[in-house]
């Protein structure tokens, strides 16, 4: 790690790679293909043990439990590559800035500055607890960030979000309470705001979490409540195993979002 790279993170280390399953050529060729799509990489133990606890528990305590039992394949263990890409380039905005499913909070600490205040939010105490550790030993930004354990959908806060970044959180839920996500989005951030959204597994398989995404699954959702696509980029640094999945999209919130009665498929 070179030292503009170290002081754009905080010194936070790069991720490490996330664990593949072991695939023969065989298994690829079994499903006509011998580059296997993200949720088929994934150990296929966890992914089981993951989707048996989310479609068996309510979300509050299905996550948490994966956090107490390390079934994390989409905790990277550091800053997020594009994350720190852009902080490199000073192209994030500043102001009050929020992290949904903020997880063990590499990307808040990172992000955190004295001109960006930084809130990461996440449902899991087990997972807060290791991102309070991991802000507690990095004083230079910790008085720049703050945790709440939260449920995104009912989070209120006294005041709107210069910037919101999204990442394994829009494909974490069930894609019914998308439309519910989008219009949450726009309750949260000022007018002017800047939603980023690193969308993730752009593939089309069957089931999750994670459920598979679209450019169009987004906007389907965000141009109804007022978000204007700005920019979409796929040449953007990615773990090995991301790598083809992911594109960076920028939305701005121009208009006001429509009225809950407006808003459909979400269940509001």
């Amino acid at each position: 790690m070179n030292s503009t790279t170290e002081d754009a993170t905080h010194g936070i280390g790069a991720p490490m790679e996330l664990p593949t399953m072991n695939s023969t050529t065989e298994d690829a060729t079994e499903h006509g293909s011998m580059e296997l799509p993200f949720h088929m990489r994934l150990k296929s133990v966890e992914l089981s043990r993951m989707r048996e606890l989310t479609g068996t528990q309510p979300m509050e305590t299905a996550w948490e439990q994966c956090w107490q039992e390390g079934i994390t394949p989409w905790d990277v263990q550091g800053v997020t590559p594009v994350v720190a890409q852009l902080l490199r380039a000073n192209q994030l905005r500043d102001g009050k800035a929020l992290v949904p499913g903020c997880g063990s909070g590499y990307d808040v600490v990172a992000m955190g500055s004295p001109t960006r205040s930084v809130i990461g939010l996440d449902i899991s105490p087990t997972a807060l607890h290791q991102a309070h550790q991991l802000a507690h030993n990095s004083p230079h930004a910790a008085q720049f960030v703050e945790f709440q354990n939260a449920d995104f959908f009912s989070f209120s806060p006294p005041f709107k979000f210069d910037l919101v970044f999204d990442y394994t959180f829009f494909c974490a839920i069930d894609p019914s309470l998308r439309p519910r996500w989008a219009h949450k989005m726009a309750d949260l951030l000022a007018v002017d705001g800047e939603l980023i959204t690193l969308m993730f597994p752009l593939d089309d398989h069957e089931g999750g979490p994670p459920f598979a995404v679209s450019m169009d699954a987004y906007e389907k959702v965000l141009s109804p409540c007022g978000f204007r696509l700005v920019s979409c980029n796929s040449e953007i640094p990615s773990l090995n195993n991301r790598t083809g999945l992911e594109k960076l999209g920028r939305w701005e919130r121009a208009v006001p979002k429509l009225d809950d009665s407006e808003v459909t498929n979400g269940g509001l």
